[in-house]
């Protein structure tokens, strides 16, 4: 029956490419390592003690040759694989410490913990570890605030707060002097009376005596392997029969507590440095805010206009007098085609398919109050005009069915007639002169504004009899305002009204010497133009977005390069791919959605900026909060994920090593 022995190296291989060279580090190299052994292993620069121990700790592999960790081969293992046994079965002690400068060292001993897939946040245990090293009264402090040796204590309370199997000290003593380094070796000395197996590279001869076996190394081979008298090794009280490399079954990521610990210490990252971390923040905040105010203009143009349409009638048909051509010459408008009002009242009986209808009479005015004279147009009009063009008076009254019948001489004028003739003074009740005849002013009709070149509250109303008979001396209508039921009826009502018209004035089939008009092509006209005003101001703070994102990204691969030493210590720990990927996936999430609250709050408030002091009509939507949002995460992910992925592909003995 074979022994089986803790670690076990058999004819194992290394070659490195170091630029147009080839390096042999490692030359057929055989070895053993048993439980609680305490071994040295010792060598001048480039004899291959440090490659060594790097396959031994699991962060590197051999080309050739065998690894066998209690007789199980790790050579066929994934790279994930590793990271998790070297979180479970190995502590790494590194002669530059590799703490993280923006942690406390209580966050830098548990952070092993994140990555070993059992949830809790282990703060006593770090402390306990702490205590262990003599440190319990430093538990506050950041890394900054020790000595070199305090420092390297904390890497030993790390690499011991998993309990690991086995300990790796590259130099432990390499940047320290004689008494901190004596202290160091103190530690280690009492960890492998306790049980503990350590394997440290030194290339000092008093610090390598503290170790009960030295393994000397040269040109990539063993030279000597040396059990030193009196030396035995110290047992673990644990057996170790049933151990399996491959770990337990992989946890998801929100029961075993990572993405938590991800989000902590990605938010640290973030807050460690605060004048880049805006620097990116602003150009994703500038981003939504302008999402935010662009699509507000849009909805607010999108709801003027539809309350312009209903002002103008979204149901409406505007019947009109055609331009009929006789011997080739076009006649004005109406010149064939002049409807009465037995026109209206015929169409108001098709009560299936029209609400309501009106005859006008259009023409000009000539208006004077006192010494003021205005010029205007004006319109005779009918009922039930009032409420089928939305004009009915705010401040006054309409028109009585008796005072349309009896051709009173009353008026209703706009905002604009008011201001010209009675500035501040109220008009109601007042007489102003129509073409020199007295009217009396009996309301205001509300405000509309302008529509293209005309301004709608230039305008005079009065009742149809009295334009055609005492005003403008016509016997017709200038045409004819039908208010269908229902905007599915439009085309049907069209074709029976036009079917009316021609038997009543008994036209041909072909004479167009009328048209009948509806708003779908002024609704289609107007949807179609804020249509693409919204989609261009969405498409112009779009680009800001992708801009910000292009910012985010610069700083994550910014970052990725800076903290590539992090990244190896953290896979050296061991995090998995997914695991460093999320990490940095999650900082740059972070950063775009801290932009696009911030932005979401200042689009809102340009927003009621612009609706204030400039005048716009502006109406934020949910709907444009949270696509502002979910763009912003999505940015967040797909600029992350270059220097995410990057992060994630390191090897950990390069990034260590990186300068």
């Amino acid at each position: 029956m074979s022994v089986q022995h803790l670690l076990e190296l058999v004819d194992v291989h290394r070659t490195y490419q170091i630029g147009e060279s080839t390096v042999q580090a490692l030359r057929g190299v055989s070895v053993t390592i048993e439980q609680g052994e305490f071994v040295a292993i010792m060598g001048a620069s480039g004899s291959g003690k440090s490659s060594l121990m790097q396959i031994l700790g699991l962060l590197d592999t051999p080309d050739k040759g065998d690894y066998l960790l209690l007789g199980q081969n790790v050579n066929t293992l994934s790279e994930d694989e590793l990271s998790g046994l070297r979180n479970n079965v190995a502590g790494f002690v590194f002669q530059q410490f590799h703490l993280l400068k923006r942690m406390s060292i209580v966050e830098n001993v548990r952070l092993p913990h994140i990555y070993s897939g059992i949830k809790g946040d282990f703060r006593k245990e770090a402390l306990e570890r702490l205590r262990q090293v003599g440190l319990a009264e430093r538990v506050d402090h950041t890394p900054n605030q020790l000595s070199g040796g305090e420092q390297q204590r904390v890497a030993i309370a790390r690499a011991l707060v998993r309990d690991p199997l086995i300990i790796f000290a590259d130099e432990p003593t390499g940047n320290l002097d004689t008494k901190n380094s004596a202290e160091i070796m103190k530690i280690f000395k009492g960890l492998h009376e306790e049980g503990k197996t350590i394997v440290m590279v030194t290339h000092e001869k008093e610090i390598a005596d503290y170790a009960g076996r030295v393994i000397t190394m040269r040109d990539g081979v063993i030279i000597s392997d040396e059990q030193r008298t009196g030396s035995v090794p110290a047992r673990s009280a644990e057996p170790l029969a049933g151990f399996e490399i491959h770990g337990p079954a992989k946890v998801s990521l929100w029961q075993d507590g990572r993405f938590i610990g991800f989000m902590a210490q990605a938010f640290q990252a973030i807050l460690a440095n605060k004048m880049r971390s805006f620097l990116s923040v602003l150009g994703i905040f500038v981003g939504v805010a302008s999402v935010i105010a662009m699509m507000a203009l849009g909805e607010g143009a999108k709801a003027a206009m539809q309350e312009q349409l209903k002002s103008m009638g979204s149901n409406m048909l505007s019947i009109r007098g055609g331009s009929a051509k006789i011997r080739g010459a076009a006649q004005g408008a109406g010149a064939v085609a002049r409807f009465t009002a037995i026109d209206v009242e015929d169409i108001a009986e098709l009560t299936t398919l029209v609400k309501n209808a009106t005859g006008v009479v259009n023409g000009s005015a000539r208006m004077v109050y006192g010494n003021k004279n205005w010029s205007s147009s004006l319109t005779g009009v009918g009922y039930d005009y009032g409420t089928m063009r939305a004009s009915t008076p705010t401040v006054g009254r309409w028109f009585t069915r008796e005072e349309i019948q009896k051709r009173d001489k009353v008026a209703i004028i706009g905002v604009t007639v008011v201001k010209e003739l009675f500035g501040n003074t109220n008009p109601i009740g007042g007489t102003i002169k129509i073409n020199r005849i007295n009217f009396t002013v009996i309301g205001i009709a509300p405000a509309k504004g302008f529509s293209g070149p005309q301004d709608e509250d230039d305008v005079v109303l009065i009742p149809v009899t009295t334009a055609m008979y005492r005003v403008l001396g016509k016997d017709y209508l200038s045409g004819i305002f039908v208010e269908v039921t229902s905007p599915a009826l439009i085309e049907q009502a069209k074709s029976t009204i036009s079917e009316l018209i021609r038997k009543r004035h008994r036209l041909q089939a072909d004479d167009d010497s009328f048209n009948i008009r509806d708003m779908t092509e002024i609704q289609k006209m107007l949807s179609s133009t804020t249509q693409t005003m919204s989609v261009l101001l969405g498409s112009i703070a779009a680009i800001s977005l992708v801009v910000g994102g292009i910012g985010i990204m610069n700083i994550m691969l910014v970052s990725v390069t800076e903290r590539t030493r992090e990244i190896g210590l953290r896979k050296a720990i061991g995090a998995r791919k997914g695991d460093i990927m999320l990490q940095f996936l999650v900082e740059s999430v972070g950063l775009t959605i801290s932009g696009g609250l911030i932005g979401i709050i200042a689009g809102i408030g340009v927003s009621f900026m612009l609706a204030i002091f400039a005048g716009w009509a502006v109406k934020t939507s949910v709907v444009s909060v949270v696509v502002a949002t979910v763009f912003s995460a999505l940015i967040g992910i797909f600029f992350g994920l270059w220097p995410a992925r990057k992060a994630a592909e390191l090897k950990p003995l390069e990034a260590l090593r990186y300068e």
